[in-house]
């Protein structure tokens, strides 16, 4: 019901505006929308003959996917590592902390000059943008792993490696998904704000290159996308959850 209420609540007020001005740009009619985004999917650009509209996606979500994984990776072996040795978190816990306080667009400039205007500047923009989050969570994930199980684990002769792997890694998986998911948000920012800067294709890059044609019917296009995508991905991520570890979904 809400999504009904705001589409009619746009289609009433693009009327509106329309009504007193039929060259209108900032709110198009729902069927203009509609028809510039059958045209995106299905058009291929005159220069090249390439869909530009699927091309944008693919390369945002390989920036997104390389990004969001290497995150998960390095935030999961921190994560243990602070959570199950003490020096680990004396030495590193405060140090993430502050990390975490740094605005990541704020480095977007260093990256660049850094590593470039390719790939590797947008891939570790998300990396930075994410990973302090990720390292903090489930590092309090593992120090929240009930402490019977470790001492049991320790009376069995248990290694930190056996620990780390069959007792506390089980424990905090579920954990990655769900932090993961809250990442997914920061993560498109990151992301469409890298190639809106320096780009020649992504989904952010196109968004910023009609602007200035106050195309808002491609735009539209593109934002309703961007959110569906990361509705599809976050579906994907809670069913894996659900599937794999349907104990961890009890209440949520």
């Amino acid at each position: 019901m809400p999504f009904v209420l705001a589409f009619v609540a746009y289609a009433i007020g693009s009327e509106i505006r329309l009504a007193e001005n039929p060259q209108d740009k900032l709110l198009p009619a729902p069927e203009k929308v509609w028809e510039t985004a059958m045209r995106l999917i299905s058009e291929g650009d005159r220069r090249t003959g390439r869909i530009l509209f699927w091309h944008d996606t693919w390369a945002s979500l390989k920036r997104l996917g390389i990004g969001i994984s290497i995150s998960a990776f390095v935030g999961l072996l921190f994560g243990l590592l602070i959570g199950l040795l003490p020096v680990a978190r004396r030495l590193l816990a405060q140090f993430v902390a502050v990390l975490s306080m740094i605005p990541p667009l704020a480095l977007l400039p260093i990256l660049f000059i850094v590593f470039g205007l390719g790939e590797l500047s947008k891939v570790v923009l998300i990396v930075i943008g994410t990973l302090p989050f990720l390292i903090r969570d489930l590092s309090q994930r593992v120090l929240e792993v009930p402490e019977e199980l470790l001492v049991k684990a320790q009376t069995l002769g248990a290694s930190s490696w056996v620990i780390a792997i069959r007792v506390a890694l089980p424990q905090v998986m579920p954990r990655l998904i769900q932090s993961v998911r809250l990442s997914l948000g920061p993560a498109w920012l990151f992301l469409i704000a890298a190639e809106a800067i320096a780009s020649d294709l992504g989904l952010g890059y196109r968004i910023f290159l009609v602007r200035r044609y106050l195309a808002m019917d491609v735009i539209l296009t593109y934002v309703i996308w961007i959110t569906i995508l990361a509705f599809l991905i976050d579906w994907a991520l809670r069913w894996i959850s659900r599937r794999f570890f349907p104990w961890a979904e009890e209440g949520l």
